[in-house]
């Protein structure tokens, strides 16, 4: 099996997390599930973000939509670091 993957059941009863909050980010399209076999698997580079939506909305009540939100703009806002970083550089080429 592939160790790179991790079982959804599995990370599921481990961190008290109902599967249904991991199909509702997948059907946002927040997640990658894939599956093989009977068992559905989250592959281990996105555990980083499963945590984070997981801690936004049982720490914190926030909804699966206001996670997309959160997302979205946390994104944007990367997006616009990149861009001012790039910005800089030319900058500096001028000078």
């Amino acid at each position: 099996m592939n160790t790179e993957l991790i079982i959804i059941k599995e990370y599921c009863f481990q961190n008290q997390i109902e599967p249904e909050f991991i199909i509702q980010l997948e059907n946002e399209g927040l997640i990658d599930l894939r599956i093989i076999g009977e068992e559905q698997y989250i592959h281990i580079s996105q555990l980083k973000r499963l945590d984070q939506y997981a801690r936004w909305h049982y720490d914190l009540s926030i909804n699966i939509e206001g996670i997309d939100v959160i997302q979205n703009l946390l994104n944007r806002i990367d997006d616009m670091q990149k861009e001012i970083l790039h910005l800089r550089e030319r900058l500096r080429l001028i000078d």
